[in-house]
């Protein structure tokens, strides 16, 4: 029993970020200027963040941006690790990178990719085809039936890049259609307010969101009052510092220890 509450704890705390990119996004926003000098994040950037569960360091995630081609297009790289510690690796080891490739403006997916080492591997991949408008998922190469593309429809990771360069201010409601090859969703990112907070001694005046729960599964569905909050910067880079839910079994926190550039 005692491993037990562990590995489940540590299995919601290490997916929340991926539920939140997942769920977090939907239909229709305002244009985006296709120069990517305007966006706020550019090839380089790398995130650090510490994950809690409840006021236990649990793990680490970093999320990275990059430059890459993708069948002769060029494509945004974004990438994301997590792990956990030492200390609960004794309990339950968990090692995930998912790789995001869009379009330049961050409007459609081009491949997303998850490889996941726990006690449920996966190796997953998702192709979007735009000329047929179809994502075709497959996991250690065996594949399932292709889901419908949308117009502009996007992956989990890049989910959160496209929050990051469509909010401006309180009037904005962001709606996208999101796939992980299996599903689509279309869901709603909530403007909450300013709010300034402090982590680690260093103070962010940030903007809190809350993306809407009612259509995620698992323990956020068992939760009645379940919530999820994010916070980012309220300044040109829009920063994710940092993320917390809480659940019926507790609550995890995801913060932001290092934002250096990529040497």
């Amino acid at each position: 029993m005692s491993s037990y509450i562990p590995k489940r704890h540590c299995t919601i705390m290490m997916t929340g970020i991926f539920m939140l990119l997942f769920w977090a996004s939907a239909e229709h926003s305002p244009a985006l200027d296709s120069q990517t000098d305007k966006q706020p994040f550019q090839a380089g950037e790398r995130l650090t963040f510490q994950i809690k569960w409840s006021f236990i360091p649990a793990g680490e995630a970093v999320l990275e941006v990059s430059r890459d081609t993708i069948n002769n297009h060029n494509a945004h790289h974004f990438a994301l690790t997590a792990k956990t510690f030492p200390v609960i690796d004794i309990f339950y080891k968990f090692r995930e990178r998912v790789d995001s490739f869009t379009d330049m403006s961050v409007s459609k997916t081009y491949l997303y990719k998850k490889l996941q080492t726990s006690s449920h591997s996966r190796d997953i991949r998702v192709d979007f085809n735009w000329q047929t408008n179809k994502a075709q998922y497959s996991n250690f190469g065996t594949a399932i039936d292709p889901v419908d593309l949308q117009p502009g429809t996007l992956d989990p990771l890049a989910a959160l890049y496209y929050i990051r360069q469509q909010i401006t201010g309180p009037d904005i409601v962001l709606e996208r259609p999101v796939t992980d090859g299996k599903k689509i969703v279309q869901g709603k990112v909530h403007y909450i307010g300013r709010e300034t907070i402090s982590i680690h001694g260093k103070k962010y005046d940030t903007i809190k969101l809350e993306p809407e729960m009612k259509e995620v599964k698992g323990v956020f569905e068992k939760s009645k009052n379940s919530k999820m909050y994010i916070w980012l910067t309220n300044d040109d880079r829009k920063l994710l510092v940092k993320l917390k839910s809480k659940v019926v079994v507790g609550s995890f926190v995801a913060e932001l220890i290092d934002d250096r550039e990529k040497s």
